[in-house]
């Protein structure tokens, strides 16, 4: 039930592996550079009102170590993103992911066992961050709501649908 938010990025970044795979990947100097659009600091597009990407250069690093740090803060009144739009949305995903497989569950049987299976695994395809994360959401929700109606269709219906 976990996502992936501004602190778990900065594990991800200074956990090690990220520069021990570049040091395996890449022979002598090399450059990083990190196109983000931190929320708390980005400019809006004009036209999309999306968030805009900057590129950072590698002094970004310290501050991913600051970032992973601080991940006490979250779910905490102290946790700024935790404020954000997106950070809510997670978290009422979670709650609806839970109610959604808890009904999935109370009716599960052999028939609709396949149904169940494509219903459960839906929060693997809302990836991604803003805008592309909203839209993936968007497409998932759309899909369990297909799934679901199937789910709960007579088995009349469903063999009918086959």
């Amino acid at each position: 039930m976990a996502y992936k938010d501004e602190y778990e990025v900065g594990r991800l970044y200074t956990d090690g592996a990220f520069l021990a795979k570049l040091g395996a990947q890449f022979e002598g100097d090399y450059k990083l550079t990190f196109h983000l659009a931190p929320p708390l600091f980005a400019d809006r597009d004009p036209t999309s009102g999306q968030l805009k990407k900057r590129e950072y250069g590698a002094w970004v690093m310290p501050l991913f170590r600051l970032l992973a740090s601080l991940k006490g803060l979250r779910g905490t009144r102290f946790d700024l993103f935790g404020y954000t739009a997106e950070r809510k949305m997670e978290r009422r995903l979670i709650g609806e992911y839970e109610a959604t497989i808890d009904s999935v569950l109370a009716t599960l049987d052999q028939s609709n066992h396949a149904l169940a299976v494509q219903i459960a695994a839906l929060p693997e395809s809302m990836r991604g961050f803003g805008h592309v994360k909203e839209k993936n959401v968007q497409a998932a929700k759309e899909r369990e709501a297909s799934l679901l109606a199937a789910y709960r269709a007579p088995a009349s219906e469903k063999a009918a649908a086959e």
